[in-house]
């Protein structure tokens, strides 16, 4: 883990769907217990394709969407994947009421995209990464923005 953590660190460029879903599914593999990732970025930036591949490497079968309009997906692997779209949330809303507290430790891992909107989520075990598309290119890159624990 300590080599991808030091890449993420740095930032990797990936460019195309298969090897950023190749990163999800290496840091899926990776992540110690109770670590919840949160993605930031803008609006196709290939969150969800990373969430694509940390299932791949849970070895979840069912195909992951983007939750946008149910808040949140739970997904059976080896470990329960939680991927949660905080787009539609407003940061001064409760997360209290969405009733996730119990998928933020093992087994589960929650994966949040837009964790500004659902700050209280955030802690010293989320791992923070940035998604961005390079300026005049269809690269992605993928950079942690905070060391945590992983």
């Amino acid at each position: 883990m300590s080599s991808l953590l030091e890449a993420l660190n740095k930032g990797i460029l990936t460019s195309s769907t298969e090897e950023t879903i190749a990163i999800g599914e290496q840091l899926a593999k990776a992540l110690a217990p109770d670590t919840s990732l949160a993605l930031y970025g803008d609006l196709g930036v290939g969150k969800t394709t990373f969430v694509k591949g940390i299932a791949k490497g849970l070895n979840i079968e069912k195909p992951i969407t983007s939750p946008t309009f149910n808040l949140f997906s739970i997904y059976k692997g080896e470990k329960q994947l939680v991927h949660l779209d905080a787009y539609r949330l407003s940061p001064e809303q409760s997360v209290e009421s969405l009733m996730i507290d119990d998928f933020l430790k093992s087994p589960y891992l929650c994966v949040i995209e837009w964790p500004d909107n659902v700050p209280e989520l955030i802690d010293a075990n989320t791992l923070k990464l940035q998604l961005s598309i390079q300026t005049n290119s269809t690269e992605h890159f993928i950079q942690a923005i905070q060391n945590s624990t992983a």
